[in-house]
Formats: structure tokens, C-alpha cells, sequence
């Protein structure tokens, strides 16, 4: 039980990479000026329960297998940080996408310097976790939102593995800070609240999953 969970771990790590050459290849074409159809959507929310039906799948399995031990419990915990790392931005483009937060039109194919993306949470870089759109359509105020969120995650994620979950405070509090300047900016305020919870939480389940696969 612990190979599937270890192989369905691998599964989350890898489905929002895959997830994210879709996202390309749409963006690509809404910038070129073709019609993006509108099976786009129906992509998107395909991927997103995918992700997340793997996730869960993950922790059940995880759950009533035995307690991983050695190279295995190892290789769970390095599986688990990319898996928060890489599947944090779909996630977070989806809860900006189901909040209603759009930003100014207007990039242009120069202006798209990212690779996570689509929906608020990547404009200039996806993942996105506290949001910056880099979807064609959707520019929005906050900066980095990509290397910020892969960041954020990653120190979420070995903060709860290394059992210090005090550390989230000072993750939270260094990140508020440097946004602050920027928080007063149009729709700001809300990318940053949604994109950080769900960025936030997707990492804090992920090491919920490795406590369960090696506790």
C-alpha cells in the first residue's frame, strides 16, 4: 500500500506540469489572436479535479497503509515538497478564477514572462500563490507571483514536515511585509488573501499526506 501511495504522491507531483503545457498552448493562442475554445474551461476544471482527486486518493491510500520506513519515507518527503511546489498554482488559479478577481487588459506577448499559467495568480509568473495573472486577459497588481509562490510553498510544506509549524508565522509575516506597499493597488488586496490561503493550504495538506505516509 505504501508503493501506491508513494505512486499516486508521484501522480499529484507531475499531473499540474503536465496541466500547465495545456495552459501554454492556450495562452499562445489567445496572444496570437485564435480563438481559444471553449472546451478551454471544461479542460481546466478536468485538470483541477483530476489534481485534487489524486490528492485525496493519496491520503486515503496513505492512511490505512503502514508507516513508510527508510528510503521510502525519505522519498516521500521529497515527493511531497514538489508536489506542494507544483501543484499549488493550478490550484491557486482556480480559486482567483472562482473569486471573480480579474485584472487590467492588457499584456502583451512581451509582457508574459511566465510559464505557470492562465488565471490570476501568474501574470508574471503563476504559481503563483498570491497571484499575478498570466493569463492574456488578466494582469493584476501583485508582482513575482510565480517565484513567490513556488517559494512560499516549498517553506510551508518543510516547515510542517520538519515538525516546527511555528514557522508558518514567520513565512506569513515576511511575505505580508513586502506585499504591503503593494496591497493598495486595484483588486491587490483580494489576489493576495485568496492566492495565499489556497497556496497555504494546498502545501499544508501535502504535508498532512507525507505525515500519514510516514508517521
Amino acid at each position: 500500500m505504501t508503493a501506491i501511495a508513494l505512486t499516486l504522491l508521484v501522480l499529484t507531483a507531475v499531473t499540474p506540469v503536465l496541466w500547465l503545457g495545456v495552459e501554454q498552448l492556450l495562452r499562445h493562442r489567445a496572444l496570437e489572436g485564435l480563438t481559444v475554445p471553449r472546451s478551454a474551461t471544461i479542460v481546466h476544471a478536468i485538470g483541477l479535479t483530476v489534481l485534487l482527486g489524486l490528492a485525496t486518493a493519496t491520503a486515503i491510500v496513505a492512511a490505512t497503509a503502514g508507516p513508510a520506513i527508510g528510503l521510502a519515507a525519505a522519498t516521500a518527503t521529497v515527493i511531497t515538497a514538489v508536489a506542494a511546489v507544483t501543484g499549488g498554482g493550478p490550484v491557486v488559479r482556480a480559486v482567483l478564477k472562482l473569486g471573480g478577481v480579474r485584472g487590467d487588459p492588457a499584456p502583451t506577448p512581451a509582457s508574459e514572462n511566465d510559464d505557470d499559467t492562465e488565471a490570476p495568480d501568474d501574470a508574471e509568473t503563476p504559481d503563483d500563490a498570491d497571484t499575478a495573472p498570466s493569463d492574456p486577459n488578466e494582469v493584476g497588481p501583485l508582482r513575482g507571483g510565480r517565484v513567490i509562490g513556488y517559494l512560499e510553498r516549498l517553506a510551508v510544506v518543510t516547515t510542517l514536515m520538519a515538525g516546527w509549524p511555528e514557522g508558518l508565522a514567520i513565512i506569513l509575516a515576511v511575505k505580508s511585509l513586502a506585499r504591503y506597499p503593494e496591497l493598495r493597488a486595484p483588486q491587490a488586496s483580494e489576489q493576495f488573501i485568496m492566492g495565499t490561503f489556497a497556496s497555504v493550504l494546498w502545501a499544508i495538506g501535502l504535508a498532512g499526506i507525507e505525515h500519514l505516509i510516514t508517521a
